[in-house]
Parts: C-alpha cells; sequence; structure tokens
C-alpha cells in the first residue's frame, strides 16, 4: 500500500510540475508577443510621426515650394514603413492579431504597389504635390491605427481614440484612395512617353503590352476593394462602439 501510495503522489507531483511548466511557458509567449507587437506598433509610430512633423515642418517654412521635394526628404522612411506593413499579413495570418487578412492584403499591397512602382519607377511622378498629398493622409491614417494598438497593448484604452480610429479613418481612407487614382492619372502620360514597365509579348504574332493600359485597368480594381473596405469599416465601427458600450454599462 505504502507503495502504491508513493507512486501514486509522485505522479501527482510530475502532473503539478507539467502543469505549472506549461502556465509559465504560455506567459512566456504571451509576454514575448506582446513585447514584439509593442516594439513593431512603436516603430511605426515613431516613423510615421517623423514623416508628419518633418512634411509639416518644411511647409510652414518654405510653403508651396516644400511640395515638390516632399519625397525626397521623406521618401526613404515611407518606404521602410510601408515595407514593414508587410508583416502585418503574417500577424494576421498566424493569429497573432486579430483581422480579415484578405482585406488587409489588398491595402498593403495597393500602397506598396502605389509606392514602389509607380512613384519611385517615374522620377516625375515624385515631383507632383499630388504625393506630398498622398503621404499627409497614408500618414494620417497610420498614426490612428498605431496609436490605438499601442494604448490597447498597455490598457489605456479611451473612447476618443476608439472613436477616431474607427470613425475618422473612413473618410481618411476614402479621400487617401482618391488621391491614390490621381496620382496614377497623372503619372500615366510619363508613363506612356517613356515605356517604362513596357514589355513584349512572344505570341505567333509579337504584341507590345504598354504598362499604362495596365495601370488605367487597376483603376477600377482599386475602386471595387476600396468600397469593400469601406463598408467593413463601417460594420467593425459599429461592432467597436457596441462593445464600449457595453463594457461601460456593466461597470
Amino acid at each position: 500500500m505504502s507503495t502504491s501510495s508513493t507512486s501514486i503522489s509522485r505522479g501527482i507531483r510530475k502532473q503539478v510540475k507539467r502543469q505549472q511548466f506549461s502556465g509559465l511557458s504560455d506567459k512566456m509567449r504571451l509576454s514575448i508577443r506582446l513585447a514584439y507587437l509593442f516594439m513593431y506598433n512603436l516603430l511605426q509610430f515613431c516613423g510615421h510621426t517623423w514623416i508628419f512633423a518633418n512634411m509639416t515642418a518644411r511647409f510652414l517654412t518654405f510653403g508651396k515650394d516644400a511640395l515638390v521635394d516632399t519625397f525626397y526628404t521623406v521618401g526613404v522612411v515611407m518606404s521602410v514603413c510601408q515595407l514593414l506593413s508587410v508583416l502585418e499579413l503574417f500577424h494576421i495570418a498566424d493569429e497573432i492579431v486579430k483581422g480579415h487578412l484578405l482585406l488587409r492584403f489588398f491595402q498593403v499591397v495597393s500602397r506598396n504597389f502605389l509606392l514602389f512602382v509607380v512613384i519611385i519607377g517615374q522620377e516625375e511622378v515624385q515631383r507632383e504635390p499630388v504625393v506630398c498629398s498622398l503621404f499627409y493622409l497614408w500618414n494620417t491614417l497610420d498614426l490612428l491605427r498605431y496609436t490605438h494598438v499601442l494604448l490597447s497593448l498597455v490598457a489605456l484604452r479611451s473612447f476618443p481614440m476608439l472613436w477616431a480610429r474607427y470613425t475618422l479613418s473612413i473618410p481618411v481612407y476614402i479621400f487617401s484612395v482618391i488621391t491614390q487614382g490621381m496620382t496614377i492619372y497623372q503619372a500615366l502620360p510619363h508613363f506612356e512617353s517613356m515605356g517604362t514597365y513596357s514589355f513584349e509579348l512572344s505570341l505567333p504574332s509579337p504584341v507590345y503590352v504598354h504598362f499604362s493600359i495596365l495601370l488605367k485597368a487597376y483603376l477600377p480594381l482599386l475602386a471595387v476593394g476600396a468600397c469593400v473596405i469601406v463598408s467593413h469599416s463601417v460594420k467593425e465601427r459599429k461592432l467597436q462602439l457596441e462593445n464600449w458600450n457595453k463594457k461601460i454599462k456593466r461597470k
């Protein structure tokens, strides 16, 4: 009896130790995840704050002349921030954060396509004032996003920030999509005259494909995708505000 009771007690102790180790492991994973998300969002927040402050200071100092060289002053930092945003797709896919993968994919890809293919790919477009407007709108959206996420990670959520994140972002996003379309429209003559990214298909009769035609075909896709995202954002806003009101009533 003593032998069996001893073996049973040892088994119980081992099981308790396993549960304790499992609990510590889960807590460690959670703390690492929170630390990573905090550092990522803080980096994005600092980058977009620097861009916004730099553009504002230059505009107040040099006026309209600052619009022409906006890309040359903040383009590198903007490119880094947009490249880093690709990580958000992995965050959603790995369920580190909650989100709609397809919609976020469209947002990230459309931005990176416009920045790296249209703007960086055509130097004449970089001097257009519309690029300054586009960067302002992108920065406003991202500052709303990353500020809200940072406050949520440190448990400092507030209703004004929640409202701004899910209400102001909708019209700002609509204006940013319109500005994206204007940027592409202004870039079309440059791509047509210089033939950048145009190519020839080796078919029985060779076909020369102008990149400007692909850009024109992309505009309706941009509009459709934006409509879907706006519709989803309106539903998300309603859900977030309802959840906040429920929390207030419970208290």
